[in-house]
């Protein structure tokens, strides 16, 4: 049996554990703007043990997230089951900015905010035809408003969802007041004016990968 092949010690598979339930506290709270320190301290071991792990905050991300958002891909597949492409955009809309406003990390993994897509391409491989397939429904059936498209959805759920973490401790639900207003402007109507030019990725990219630091490029030696 080869070295990488071998089975952790109980011990080390402990710590692993540990790591990971911190790591979700930590990048729930704090996004991916947290380091491995942080995780490490939440942990309550060295963060020598941390990179031992996970050598790289990448990999600690990926092996932390890559299952949690293929719910996003179930959620998306439930969205396009519905009778219409308005109930399927809402829907996803509603069900998916509650779940990033909770979790800043899900969300910044959704977002691809302060990694790399690569690490998750095989997700965005199966969630962007579904979501494409539920705008192209809403705006056949003229639900939608025709000069709203994809690029637009990451911007919005970015907004909504980074207004969650600046409400007051009292009134934590806000983020969904203006959710509904943003759902209201996104139904097509006769009185509905130009919006301009279309979003396109280079500028859901140049926004979004602008909302936290980026992740420390290599481990600490």
């Amino acid at each position: 049996m080869t070295e990488t092949a071998r089975p952790l010690r109980r011990d080390a598979q402990r710590n692993r554990e540990r790591i990971l339930l911190a790591a979700h506290d930590v990048f729930a709270t704090r996004g991916f703007a947290a380091t491995l320190d942080d995780v490490a301290h939440h942990a309550g071991v060295g963060v020598g043990t941390v990179y031992r792990r996970f050598p790289t905050k990448e990999a600690l991300i990926e092996a932390l997230f890559a299952d949690r958002l293929e719910d996003l891909v179930s959620l998306a597949e439930d969205a396009l089951a519905l009778p219409s492409g308005w109930d399927g955009l809402t829907m996803l809309l509603r069900r998916s900015v509650g779940m990033h406003a909770v979790d800043r990390g899900l969300r910044d993994a959704a977002l691809c905010i302060g990694i790399d897509k690569h690490h998750f391409a095989k997700v965005g491989e199966h969630l962007l035809p579904l979501v494409q397939d539920i705008f192209d429904r809403a705006h056949a059936e003229g639900s939608l408003r025709a000069d709203v498209g994809i690029h637009d959805l990451p911007i919005i759920m970015a907004t909504v969802t980074d207004l969650a973490r600046h409400t007051p401790p009292g009134r934590p639900e806000i983020f969904r007041r203006f959710l509904e207003v943003v759902i209201d402007g996104l139904r097509a109507s006769p009185e509905n004016g130009d919006l301009g030019p279309a979003i396109t990725q280079e500028d859901v990219e140049a926004i979004v990968h602008d909302c936290v630091p980026p992740i420390e490029p290599r481990r600490r030696t």
